[in-house]
């Protein structure tokens, strides 16, 4: 309630005026779940005032708060000089939750009839009800499905009968000059999966994926990366264990570096995953796959700290919580990769890759030096294909000097 910013001596009568002054207090309670400091709510709950008064000055009813009222207040408050950074996302925030508790209707989702985002739906569709991809995967698949189309049709009419190979090795040469190997590989499986949609939909002729070259990107070229064991207890030793960033850190840190999770299995891990009587934990993975690892009591005790001592209370279900307000989990992967980089930073690490993977391939490896099978291995990483663990190989540099074969020449 608005009581968690003011005391109770304090008037807040002149803030309840115009259409809004009865939901402030609901505002109010959301601000106070999400964790925001006295000084920001009070700020927040000012602009609500101020824009309810405004509000309350012409012939519009709550009913017609929208974005296009938002911009016409705020361009009123930009006139006087009583516009502050931070002011729009508040209001975005003040629509959404007066949405969201039906105060005001939802604004209708017009959908467009342009050809291009009418494929782009259509596709989205298919890869979530045909193939059953995950939302993250579609995610990343529609943005270069559209900027192939783009590129082809532009803002013309889009034919795609007249589709071309031509077509095809022009936009990946674009991209190879552009991107990585990495992505560009995915720009390849993207096409293939494109050309499969638009032929299984009547939509052209033939199949096209045939043609989509393959990127000279061998996935056993190369080591992989890893940090030694000494140097991932000198990474968790960077942890302040006495703050609560700390201790939330190294609870993440021992996720990605004992159970070999994802940092996208790590986010969206929620309390309700976490079986402390069974002493195991359900990790969501990729396409919707489920599996139960066990807890190991070094992070069980990590985990049981930070959760007891730091985490902070409110509504949300996740495990690991913003310390900043809104009090919301993190936003995706990138906040634990963020997460490991402080932590390498620390430990004066500078291994050429700093992604979360990095702490996936260390147990790896250490796995397959302490005896394991690369079946093992491929079992405690979930792996769905036995390929994928296959790079591991190369990492035993033992058994690998066995097969070596003399140089032609050299020294017997």
């Amino acid at each position: 309630m608005i009581d968690s910013f003011y005391s109770p001596s304090v008037k807040l009568d002149h803030l309840r005026c115009g259409p809004l002054g009865s939901h402030i207090d609901g505002f109010a309670n959301l601000l106070s779940d999400q964790g925001y400091a006295t000084q920001t709510g009070r700020q927040k709950i000012r602009l609500m005032s101020d824009l309810s008064a405004w509000l309350g000055q012409r012939p519009l009813g709550i009913k017609d708060l929208d974005e296009e009222q938002i911009d016409g207040f705020l361009k009123r408050q930009k006139k006087q000089g009583l516009f502050h950074r931070g002011d729009r996302g508040t209001l975005a925030q003040l629509l959404h939750h007066l949405r969201q508790t039906g105060i005001i209707p939802s604004p209708c989702k017009l959908v467009s009839d342009n050809p291009m985002d009418r494929i782009a739906r259509d596709y989205a569709h298919f890869l979530s009800h045909q193939r059953g991809l995950s939302q993250v995967t579609i995610n990343n698949y529609l943005p270069t499905a559209q900027r192939f189309l783009e590129a082809r049709f532009g803002a013309g009419k889009v034919c795609l009968d007249e589709l071309r190979v031509g077509d095809i090795t022009d936009f990946i040469v674009h991209d190879s000059s552009t991107f990585c190997p990495r992505r560009v590989q995915l720009t390849t499986t993207v096409l293939r999966s494109i050309f499969g949609f638009l032929t299984h939909e009547g939509k052209i002729a033939t199949n096209l994926a045939a043609s989509v070259p393959t990127v000279a990107n061998w996935r056993l070229s190369e080591l992989p990366q890893f940090l030694e064991p000494t140097q991932i207890q000198k990474l968790l030793s960077s942890c302040n264990q006495n703050s609560p960033n700390g201790r939330r850190d190294y609870a993440v840190l021992l996720l990605l570096a004992r159970l070999g999770l994802r940092a996208g299995e790590v986010v969206h891990l929620t309390l309700e995953n976490i079986n402390w009587a069974a002493g195991e934990v359900l990790i969501r993975g990729k396409s919707a796959r489920e599996d139960r690892l066990p807890l190991l009591p070094e992070v069980g005790q990590a985990l049981a700290d930070y959760l007891k001592k730091d985490r902070p209370a409110c509504s949300c279900r996740r495990v690991f919580i913003r310390t900043q307000a809104p009090r919301r989990g993190f936003s995706g992967s990138s906040a634990i990769c963020c997460i490991l980089r402080r932590a390498l930073a620390r430990a004066h690490l500078h291994p050429p890759h700093k992604g979360a993977h990095l702490l996936r391939r260390s147990l790896a490896t250490k796995m397959l030096r302490g005896g394991a099978s690369l079946t093992q291995i491929g079992e405690v990483l979930r792996h769905q294909l036995a390929q994928t663990t296959e790079i591991y190989a190369k990492v035993d540099l033992v058994a690998l000097r066995a097969l070596a074969q003399p140089w032609p020449g050299g020294v017997r």
